[in-house]
């Protein structure tokens, strides 16, 4: 086993500021990203099994899109992008991805061809991600990218009235169902703070705004600062939705407590600080979930029933990555013992349970043993979430990290 790096902390004060802490992010994400190298393949990109080595299956959009905006992250942290991940999702996006004839972008791909064709707000969301993030990094393809992505999200998905994101279509743009939702709403307001720091566009940062007082300070100062995920085409909370266990599962999601409350906090920096209300709801949102979700062996629970106990108890491992990077941006805003207490206990269940120091990345999902499982995901499926809970921490502010990592190069050599 590959001899773990010191998670920092032994002169006390805050790990944010501690040199050994630092050290071992920036450690994590260049293990990562190396691990996630493999990802480049002959026709593109692929998914990688637990080791690291290319399976083959289909590729979903959100797959491609977070592994552009990862690789951005990177090549503004001072890491060159080597496999030329960025290049390689940037032109299956554009050639893949994208739906030439009905407009918008597939949801999964195989051997090139479409797999699945619906048209998801979720993915789309994630299209512009990409795209701001790989505008950040000088990407020639970005701006094309860009504009097709916010124009198909505008005429398709944006309802003004309400101020949300619609969730799904057909291939060819046809209502099949009346679902409104919450994650990719959440998502939504990620892009858009994105591509408002990207492009400086003041109407990706008003609509941020929007979502974040629908969700925040409407429904989840209704609902005991948890946020109901799942809505009717009204935007009236639907307590009895089930449906994709991994997108979509029943009740409350911790994991996008935390979320939420890191990118309220990014709003509100760049809004200009002007609402007072927001640094308590953000950690109204961590502490809530906090105590609703951390279990006796360590880890947080999936998902909650609306009065907050836990429903399905299965660790995964994007929401202890969520959580550490909430809490690192309440720790740079206001900084008290509890969130420095959270922040160590976060990272050194990680550090135990979660980081695999044989072969670089996290393992996704944790059994009843405490050891790798693979009940709800197979191989590592993702680079995102851990890296920017790597990278995040290693920035001084709330907002603008991509500009922060230019200016720090936390990865260069």
């Amino acid at each position: 086993m590959m001899e773990r790096t010191d998670l920092g902390g032994a002169n006390g004060g805050h790990w944010l500021e501690d040199p050994a802490h630092r050290r071992f992010l920036v450690r994590d994400a260049r293990r990562a990203l190396e691990l996630f190298d493999a990802s480049a393949g002959d026709r593109g990109l692929r998914t990688l099994d637990r080791t690291g080595q290319p399976v083959s299956g289909p590729l979903e959009l959100h797959v491609t899109t977070r592994l552009v905006h990862s690789y951005a992250l990177g090549q503004l942290a001072g890491r060159a992008d080597r496999a030329g991940i960025i290049d390689r999702g940037m032109d299956l996006l554009w050639r893949g991805h994208r739906d030439a004839r009905h407009g918008g972008y597939v949801w999964s791909l195989r051997d090139g061809a479409v797999a699945d064709g619906t048209k998801l707000a979720y993915g789309h969301v994630f299209v512009l991600l990409a795209a701001s993030s790989a505008r950040m990094a000088g990407h020639p393809d970005a701006d094309r990218l860009l504009a097709d992505a916010a124009q198909v999200l505008e005429d398709r998905f944006w309802d003004e009235a309400a101020g949300l994101f619609r969730d799904e279509f057909t291939r060819d743009w046809q209502v099949f169902s009346a679902y409104r939702g919450m994650n990719a709403n959440m998502h939504g307001v990620e892009a858009l703070l994105a591509a408002h720091e990207a492009t400086g566009d003041g109407e990706c940062l008003r609509r941020a705004g929007r979502i974040l007082g629908f969700f925040i300070a409407g429904q989840a100062a209704a609902n005991g600062w948890r946020i109901p995920e799942h809505y009717d085409a009204g935007w009236r909370p639907d307590p009895d939705y089930e449906g994709n266990p991994m997108f979509r599962p029943a009740g409350t999601t911790p994991g996008h407590s935390f979320e939420m409350a890191r990118l309220l906090l990014q709003y509100w920096d760049l809004a200009g600080r002007s609402d007072p209300q927001a640094p308590r709801q953000a950690r109204l949102l961590v502490e809530t979930a906090l105590a609703d979700a951390w279990l006796p062996r360590g880890g947080l629970a999936y998902t909650l029933d609306g009065g907050g106990r836990v429903a399905r108890p299965d660790r995964y491992w994007w929401p202890v990555t969520e959580a550490i990077g909430a809490l690192a941006a309440l720790i740079k805003l206001d900084p008290r013992p509890e969130d420095e207490t959270w922040y160590r206990r976060l990272w050194r269940f990680a550090d135990a349970r979660l980081i695999d120091h044989d072969h670089g990345g996290w393992f996704p999902e944790l059994g009843p043993d405490d050891r790798p499982a693979t009940g709800q995901f197979q191989g590592k499926p993702d680079i995102y979430h851990a890296l920017q809970a790597d990278l995040f921490p290693l920035v001084p502010g709330l907002s603008h990290p991509g500009r922060a990592l230019i200016h720090t190069k936390p990865l260069g050599s």
